[in-house]
């Protein structure tokens, strides 16, 4: 098969799935556009700021995407292109889209709260306290993890330390025209993009060069900064921004397999086991987490997003057509490696240390067919994807500190306070950061990722059964995603027992009892007499 066909094909599927599921998702979660949103009702100007559809997509795009459904795809596709292609495709529509859609719309009915907050109401206070400690301190391990990831790449790559800098004082200029200047959107939109390109460009001429250790310091510093700050002023536009990087690699990437027309040589299929990853069940729906579906997407529609909904209308378009665009981003990640056979494959990866440099070579080979130079445009790709580690980073450290403030609602004053909160966040992951203790819990994130998600589906179902809504479309991913968690921990357990990392394997025990008690605590919920919960407004 071609790749042109496989894009096409998967296009036309998204397309297809948008205006089909996507309207039949907006009649079973009641979506009604005459329901003012808490952004509107509880408006701030702080962390409630109504935002239009497109500023609000940038956002959402740029804070799910990330690195997730670059690195996933490509290294799940040692199963195969055939295997990975499907799942995200079909993920995407039935299930990461379907998850992120319904978090997002559960949020809103409850004040654009996180997705404990729905736990609380429906499964009990003890699911809430569990539920925010678990994902608050998956978000300080990313941020963590994150900081060091970027900090190694501005290291490596300084003309990306310096176009990400410089990003940050042009994002904050665009927010401040915008916002207090009423200055003409789709005016300062076109200024913006050509002035973030211009970024682009003066990083590639003037590289700042400094340490990682510097830039480690640099983005906790940052990372306080964009939490605490009116997110209309840096974390919205700066998103915002971003996210036209992506589209923009999105589109050369597209262009430039319309114009190579590569056949795909990789492998199709390579058996039910990898040497390294393990069995293709539960290993490939652990590993293409952001492709398909993933637990932290619901944290950023409960999260950030909610509280900036204009309208109920826009949810669809925002949440379930930001997970869409999401998957076709992934099946151009696979483009990007599958036109090479299986040992051009392995020695790319090997040669060029990981999957985010071997996508960017992929992308620059295609780009170099439409007359961009390969070595510019394998440049570009790499910027833009370093762009994305960041716009992640300050996302998450803001998530984070909403989980702290929920969790010491009612039981603290001072963790409430965002700066308290949001330095919890930030010390935590500092320490994570600068002591590398980061490394021995990251093989866990894969699955305790996921787990999020199973629990976010999980907590959605309770809602809409609750409310008397026949909810087999969240009901189903929900199973499966539960079924993929336990049976991915359960290998993760064996594997670290036998390889004698017992520290591993007594966390994801952990995190396998903590995943059955929020089960009972829900099968519960289902039994019990209807509770009234005053925090509903459906």
């Amino acid at each position: 098969m071609s790749a042109v066909t496989l894009l096409l094909i998967s296009a036309i599927a998204f397309i297809v799935a948008y205006f089909t599921y996507g309207k039949y998702l907006d009649r079973k979660l009641g979506v009604d556009p005459n329901r003012p949103t808490p952004a509107v009702e509880m408006a701030d100007g702080k962390d409630y700021v109504s935002t239009n559809r497109p500023v609000l997509l940038g956002h959402h795009f740029a804070t799910i995407a990330g690195g997730g459904p670059i690195v996933g795809p490509i290294s799940a596709a040692v199963f195969g292109w055939i295997p990975a292609v499907l799942w995200i495709v079909l993920g995407s529509i039935f299930f990461g889209g379907v998850h992120d859609y319904a978090s997002l719309q559960a949020s809103i009915r409850h004040k654009a709260q996180s997705i404990g907050a729905v736990i609380k109401g429906y499964i009990g206070k003890r699911g809430q306290t569990l539920f925010l400690s678990f994902s608050t301190a998956t978000i300080i391990l990313i941020v963590g993890v994150f900081i060091v990831l970027v900090a190694d790449t501005f290291a490596n790559v300084p003309e990306a330390a310096t176009a990400s800098v410089l990003f940050i004082f042009v994002a904050m200029l665009f927010g401040f025209f915008v916002n207090q200047m009423r200055v003409n959107f789709v005016l300062a939109s076109v200024i913006g993009v050509i002035v973030m390109f211009v970024c682009v460009w003066t990083g590639m001429i003037f590289p700042i060069k400094m340490s990682a250790t510097f830039w480690v310091f640099f983005l906790i510093a940052y990372s306080y900064i964009a939490s605490v700050l009116p997110v209309w002023l840096l974390l919205q536009p700066r998103d915002y921004l971003n996210s036209y990087l992506l589209y923009g690699m999105m589109l050369g990437g597209f262009i430039g397999v319309l114009f190579a027309n590569p056949t795909l040589q990789l492998a199709g299929f390579t058996g039910f086991y990898n040497e390294k990853l393990g069995p293709l069940f539960p290993i490939l729906f652990i590993t293409i987490a952001c492709g398909a579906i993933s637990g932290f997407h619901s944290l950023v529609a409960s999260g950030t997003t909610a509280k900036q909904l204009d309208n109920e209308r826009s949810g669809r378009f925002i949440a379930y057509g930001g997970m869409l665009i999401e998957g076709f981003l992934a099946v151009i990640v696979v483009c990007s490696v599958a036109y090479l056979t299986t040992e051009q494959f392995t020695q790319r990866l090997t040669e060029l240390g990981g999957p985010i440099p071997a996508f960017s070579a992929g992308l620059g080979y295609f780009m170099g067919h439409f007359g961009i130079p390969e070595t510019v445009g394998t440049t570009f790709v790499a910027l833009a994807a370093s762009a994305f580690l960041m716009t992640t980073l300050d996302s998450a450290t803001r998530l984070g500190r909403y989980g702290v403030q929920e969790l010491a609602e009612g039981r603290s004053k001072a963790f409430a306070n965002p700066h308290v909160a949001t330095g919890v966040v930030v010390v935590g992951a500092a320490a994570l950061a600068l002591s590398g203790t980061w490394s021995d819990l990251w093989p866990l994130f894969g699955s305790a990722n996921q787990m999020l998600g199973a629990l976010a589906l999980l907590a959605v179902s309770v809602w809409l059964v609750k409310r008397g809504t026949k909810s087999w479309f969240t009901i189903i991913p929900m199973v499966f995603m539960f079924i993929v968690t336990l049976s991915a921990l359960l290998v993760f357990m064996r594997t670290n027992f036998l390889g004698g990392n017992i520290f591993l394997a007594v966390c994801g025990f952990i995190l396998f009892v903590l995943c059955i008690f929020l089960v009972i605590e829900a099968y519960r919920s289902f039994t019990k007499p209807k509770d009234t919960d005053t925090t509903v407004k459906v």
